[in-house]
């Protein structure tokens, strides 16, 4: 599957695996990436890059590399982050620090960007400028929306960008993806229900907030089931419940936490009304009240036709059409790269990580065969997209 890639590239595999490897070892989580951006910066300082910046995130990092010739700006993205799980793999290189892994493989992401980085920065036989990002906090902390608000994209006539994420499970060096939206935007929410605390012996004294917590947790599944039209694609998850600390006290609160996920703007816009509508009638049958907080944090994840076509035809000469999927099920998941596709055209790619641990779990450790593809992905769209 990697027949297509230029051997100058293939070789650059150990580098990469040992960056890859060192930002393992020190994972940081979101806006925190301290020791991570001094190392992508001393990295590309060392690669001879045009421009380096460090003001558009805390830890973020930008750097400029400029071809032989004038011409189109190509913007490239590569989250950082880690995240708070203790890890559980048995490696020379495990994580440093306690309580925080890289668990969803933006080492490797960071380490393929720096591959292309440096090809790029010794091969400048394109016309333009290729802008490498280095994204901080994309783990719920919204650090590609802080970039565009800090002037990414006003600061740098960046006419496209691009994101990829490796996918465990998925057939290995394999590419995914589709037109319009990839992943589902992300909203989360927060229902604090308080009524009258009592000695749970004599629960007629009182208004009984676990009993309304669960009945509305119960009438939020209708939301999914009763309110939109099948065809659309809508998640309504309550993912905590928080009320009591004592065996004989039926509490004064009760706090439920929960998400919503869906591609469709009209649909978050009902999700939200009925959340708020049914958490609000059933605290009232109960006497109950509520105060709701409802945030909507990522926009859907949605790609571009004219920059996905570049993407395909990218992937396409790295690996061949038989390994590139262009018809990928969407997912509910989410990305805070849809901040920059909100403010560009662009595309966002998965690469098959082949089989392993799921993100996001403790024994989660990005498989390093699938660097060169990736790296040379990024650099292929160079191509295509300047030459």
């Amino acid at each position: 599957m990697t027949h297509n890639i230029n051997p100058t590239i293939s070789a650059l595999k150990a580098e990469m695996t040992k960056w890859r490897r060192h930002i393992h070892s020190h994972p940081e989580t979101a806006f925190e990436e301290h020791h991570t951006t001094q190392f992508i910066v001393e990295m590309l300082t060392s690669f001879g890059i045009d421009e380096l910046y460090t003001d558009f995130a805390p830890t973020g990092v930008v750097g400029i590399i400029k071809g032989n010739k004038p011409g189109k700006w190509i913007g490239l993205r590569a989250d950082i982050d880690a995240l708070d799980i203790t890890e559980q793999n048995d490696v020379d290189y495990c994580s440093k620090i306690s309580g925080k892994m890289h668990a969803c493989g933006h080492d490797g992401h960071a380490a393929m960007l720096l591959g292309a980085a440096k090809y790029l920065a010794h091969h400048r036989d394109f016309a333009g400028s290729v802008v490498v990002i280095f994204q901080p906090a994309e783990e719920n902390e919204g650090g590609g929306r802080v970039m565009v608000e800090n002037g990414l994209f006003e600061r740098f006539p960046i006419e496209s960008v691009y994101g990829m994420h490796n996918q465990p499970n998925m057939p290995l060096g394999q590419f995914f993806i589709c037109k319009g939206p990839l992943m589902a935007a992300y909203d989360v929410f927060e229902i604090k229900i308080t009524g009258k605390g009592s000695h749970a012996a004599a629960p007629h004294l009182g208004y009984d907030t676990i009993v309304t917590a669960t009945q509305v947790v119960s009438s939020l599944q209708t939301i999914v089931s009763r309110d939109i039209n099948p065809l659309d694609s809508l998640v309504v998850s309550v993912t905590q419940i928080h009320s009591g600390d004592t065996w004989n006290v039926l509490p004064q609160e009760a706090i439920i936490r929960g998400t919503v996920r869906t591609f469709n703007a009209n649909v978050q816009d009902l999700a939200e009304r009925r959340i708020k509508e049914i958490a609000e009638s059933v605290a009232n049958a109960f006497h109950a009240t509520v105060n709701i907080c409802y945030q909507r944090r990522y926009p859907a994840t949605v790609n571009h036709p004219s920059a996905t076509k570049l993407a395909i035809d990218a992937a396409c000469n790295v690996v061949g059409e038989d390994y590139v999927h262009t018809d990928a099920t969407p997912s509910m998941g989410s990305e805070d790269f849809a901040f920059m596709l909100q403010a560009r055209p662009g595309a966002y790619i998965w690469l098959g990580a082949g089989e392993g641990a799921n993100l996001h779990h403790p024994q989660f450790n990005f498989n390093d065969e699938i660097l060169i593809t990736g790296a040379a992905y990024y650099i292929e769209l160079v191509k295509l997209a300047l030459y």
